[in-house]
């Protein structure tokens, strides 16, 4: 079959009319988060909880900046899984949906994730999106019927190929079986007429997007693999599959006997969440495309070569950043509720607080090597980071012996040398964290942090201010001890709002930091002048 005109348009024209799309204004002014929507076969876990809290930690870190921030959320409600998990649960598809999607959004409300859409693909509204793009697709010459014949997994909802499978032996059983290399789920032979997707057409473009954007797919080794596949050579992907197979699912527009494959439905919900398909008036409009897009690398494939493909091929504008990150691990092991090393997300947030484990999660996650998940390494950050370097501080700083005035000491702009290396390193941190945090090394960013409030509490303990308070002739000498160890708390503060929001407003509030001075810009300078210092209840971090 011809391809039609539409691709041979130039590389450098095709782009050029993608990022034309954004206004330049929108661009400094504007950003889109998103997590993957989460299939409702079975309820939330740990690696759910990971990647929302990620995304929600960038979402925030990107108001810290001052920018007007979308996030979208949501689940992916249709597909075989779905018709199969409801029928064993003796649920109609969409009751088993609503209760499984509603776990979802109970896990973001536990962990105080401020997300702006939750997107369920069965919403009317996602439903005329999916047309509307399945439309475009057809529209410019992308889709076609054919006959497909492949190994399909019900479990990754996906066809593959050849020498995408292996044959091994069942464990349990002993017989032999088909699985997918890439996921070692079961694969069955499937034939039947479908519709397909010209992803052949689309492997330069892919490749050309990739060079030109060094940052579009990160970490780089889940970069390298997509650069690896595609090499490989892409082959048409079946988009659709017979209604008598699959009912559970969107019908192709104007195609009653087909259903729309499950990962072109799933992918379009980051279109959806910005109101597509757009008017004039669209008042999201101008949030897309995405500047990052937070996956689990199970679903890199699905993300980084057919969303984008999708993308080009419907002349939209392609995300900025794909962030795949890697897997949890118990013990070195995968967890799984067989060997009985999985941990609910509910249930530790109850025993450790929300914004301690969502500190633990970002800042020992894994991204390009699976995390090992451990409780007591959750205990750990807890008592040495945060009791015991942050809030020990905070206490210390704040002691009313120390400030009998209730106020946080103003100070010259003269630096006293003693001072000279606490006082380098505190103005330093926020670009430090900004340039880390930006390269997607959250562990080091958050280094950068503790590293500062780390030689704050030496330099308190070094300059002995308690005695100091007893000497009138060195009130100058403690204020600046307390000037600084208290600016140690402050910057600290503002730079981890984006994953301990909660915490960090009662520390901030603590040291008298009005809401409009919270934000990156006021972490990058010392505020040398002198503010009372607030109130809060009890200690910042309680022993657990």
């Amino acid at each position: 079959m011809r391809l039609p005109s539409l691709i041979k348009i130039s590389k450098q024209a095709l782009y050029k009319v993608n990022y034309s799309f954004v206004s330049k204004r929108a661009e400094h002014t504007k950003a889109f988060v998103t997590t993957p929507i989460y299939y409702v076969n079975a309820v939330p876990h740990i690696g759910h909880l990971y990647s929302t809290v990620l995304a929600d930690t960038i979402r925030r870190n990107y108001a810290l900046h001052g920018k007007q921030v979308l996030m979208s959320t949501g689940t992916d409600e249709h597909g075989l899984k779905i018709q199969q998990a409801a029928e064993k649960n003796n649920m109609k598809p969409i009751d088993f949906c609503d209760k499984v999607s509603e776990s979802f959004k109970s896990l973001c409300e536990a962990a105080n994730i401020g997300y702006s859409s939750f997107e369920r693909t069965t919403n009317k509204h996602h439903i005329d999106a999916v047309n509307k793009l399945w439309s475009q697709l057809l529209k410019n010459g992308y889709l076609y019927k054919g006959k497909h014949e492949g190994w399909y997994a019900v479990s990754d909802e996906a066809f593959y190929t050849n020498n995408q499978v292996q044959e091994t032996i069942d464990e349990k059983t002993g017989e032999k079986k088909m699985v997918a290399i890439e996921s070692g789920q079961r694969v069955e032979w499937t034939s039947e007429e479908n519709y397909k997707f010209k992803l052949s057409a689309f492997g330069d473009r892919l490749l050309q997007w990739i060079d030109e954007n060094p940052n579009a797919i990160v970490p780089n080794n889940r970069k390298n693999e997509v650069i690896s596949w595609v090499k490989q050579g892409l082959s048409d992907l079946s988009v659709s599959r017979l209604r008598s197979r699959l009912d559970w699912g969107i019908p192709v527009p104007n195609d009653a006997d087909h259903t729309i494959y499950v990962w072109l439905d799933a992918l379009a919900n980051y279109l959806t969440a910005t109101g597509y398909p757009w008017t004039k008036d669209s008042a999201l409009k101008e949030f897309f495309p995405p500047n990052v897009q937070v996956v689990g690398k199970d679903i890199i494939r699905f993300h980084a070569i057919y969303w984008p493909a999708f993308l080009m091929a419907a002349g939209l504008p392609l995300p900025k950043q794909i962030l795949a990150h890697a897997h949890w691990t118990m013990d070195k092991q995968k967890m799984s509720k067989s060997r009985g090393n999985v941990a609910d997300p509910f249930q530790v947030m109850n025993d450790y607080g929300v914004d301690p484990v969502r500190y633990y999660l970002v800042r020992d996650g894994g991204l390009a090597d699976d995390g090992d998940y451990s409780e007591k390494m959750i205990q750990t950050r807890y008592k040495k980071d945060l009791a015991g370097q942050l809030g020990n501080l905070l206490n210390r700083a704040t002691a009313v012996s120390l400030l009998p005035s209730g106020n946080v000491p103003g100070v010259s702009q003269s630096i006293d040398p003693r001072d000279q290396m606490l006082h380098h390193q505190i103005s330093e941190t926020a670009e430090n964290y900004n340039k880390a945090f930006e390269d997607r090394d959250f562990s080091k960013a958050y280094t950068y942090i503790f590293d500062m409030v780390s030689q704050a509490n030496k330099y308190f303990t070094e300059n002995e201010p308690w005695k100091m308070a007893k000497q009138p002739q060195n009130k100058e000498r403690l204020d600046n001890v307390l000037f600084y160890s208290l600016e140690a708390c402050r910057v600290a503060g503002i730079l981890l709002q984006p994953v301990m929001p909660t915490k960090m407003d009662h520390l901030l509030t603590r040291l008298g930091v009005s809401k409009q001075n919270r934000f990156y810009k006021d972490a990058v300078k010392l505020d040398l002048g002198e503010r009372p210092l607030g109130k809060i209840d009890g200690v910042l971090f309680p022993r657990l």
